[in-house]
């Protein structure tokens, strides 16, 4: 964590770096450290969730085991998942409790549905823009 906080204001620090960043780039995905998204790659997932049903919904019940273990299938099988929350107040803090637990990116949270993305290490569906 402290590393990739570094990382990312080296990263920042030296936009205009080109070379730099890709360098870094690739150390970062040797090491297993992943990159927090950006605006841009948010807006993309964004725009590819709007046509998808949410795969998982909670039920009264709320996190259980079960529920996370079948997000995490989901979310490895589809990469880009989007979880109907149950009703509460508590529904951004559940969304990024699920996002959490299961190591994915949480995106978006509108109403009581929650877009996630975990992006596979090898033969991605997505190809994320700068």
């Amino acid at each position: 964590s402290f590393i990739c906080l570094r990382v990312c204001i080296i990263i920042q620090f030296h936009k205009h770096y080109g070379r730099l960043i890709n360098l870094l780039k690739i150390y970062i995905s040797n090491w297993g450290l992943k990159m927090p998204l950006n605006s841009h790659q948010r807006q993309f997932l964004k725009a590819a969730a709007h046509s998808l049903k949410p795969v998982v919904m909670l039920g009264n019940d709320g996190l259980s085991e079960n529920v996370i273990k079948e997000i995490d299938s989901s979310i490895e099988h589809h990469e880009l998942i989007k979880v109907k929350l149950n009703a509460g107040d508590t529904r951004k803090e559940q969304a990024a409790e699920i996002a959490t637990k299961i190591g994915a990116e949480l995106i978006s949270t509108v109403g009581r549905v929650a877009v996630l993305f975990r992006q596979r290490k090898d033969d991605s569906r997505f190809i994320l823009p700068r």
